[in-house]
C-alpha cells in the first residue's frame, strides 16, 4: 500500500476539488511535472488555480487515455473524436486554456486543430460569437473595412 500512495499526486482544482492522480498520468502535465521535480511527490498537493475541476476531471480522462501502453493508436485517435463530440464551444475553449496552462502539448493541438475545424469557412459573425468578441467597429467603419478587404469576405 505504501508504494501504491508513494505513486499518487494529489491535484487541488482552483474549486478546492481534490483529485488523486497516478504520477504517470500528472507527468503528462508539464506544469505539475515541474512542480513534482520540484517537491517531494508523497507530501505535496499540487495547486491548479487556473484549472476547475470539470475541466480538470476531463483533462485527467485524456491524459489516462493517452498515457495508456495497452491503446493502440486507433483507440487513442477514436477516443479522441468522441471526447470532442460530447463537448461545446465553450468546454473546448476552458480546455484549451487549461491545457496551456497545464502545458500539456497534445491536448493543446488537438483541441486548437478541433477549434479550427469548426470555425474553418465560417462568418465573421460566427467566430465573434464562437469567441464571444464583441464588435467595436461602428457599421460604417465595418462596411469600409469590408469594402477594403473584399477578397477574405470570398
Amino acid at each position: 500500500m505504501a508504494a501504491e500512495k508513494s505513486s499518487m499526486i494529489t491535484l487541488v482544482a482552483a474549486d478546492n476539488s481534490v483529485f488523486e492522480v497516478e504520477a504517470n498520468i500528472a507527468k503528462e502535465m508539464k506544469t505539475v511535472q515541474s512542480y513534482i521535480d520540484e517537491f517531494d511527490q508523497n507530501t505535496v498537493q499540487i495547486p491548479l488555480p487556473n484549472v476547475f475541476s470539470n475541466d480538470l476531471a476531463m483533462i485527467i480522462e485524456y491524459c489516462k487515455k493517452h498515457a495508456s501502453e495497452e491503446e493502440s493508436k486507433e483507440a487513442k485517435e477514436e477516443f479522441d473524436v468522441e471526447f470532442v463530440k460530447r463537448m461545446k464551444s465553450d468546454d473546448k475553449l476552458r480546455l484549451i486554456q487549461a491545457a496551456s496552462y497545464l502545458n500539456i502539448e497534445s491536448l493543446l493541438q488537438f483541441l486548437a486543430k478541433a477549434i479550427a475545424d469548426e470555425i474553418k469557412n465560417q462568418s465573421v459573425e460566427f467566430v465573434r460569437d464562437y469567441f464571444h468578441i464583441e464588435n467595436d467597429f461602428t457599421p460604417e467603419e465595418e462596411s469600409e473595412l469590408r469594402k477594403e478587404n473584399e477578397w477574405a469576405f470570398k
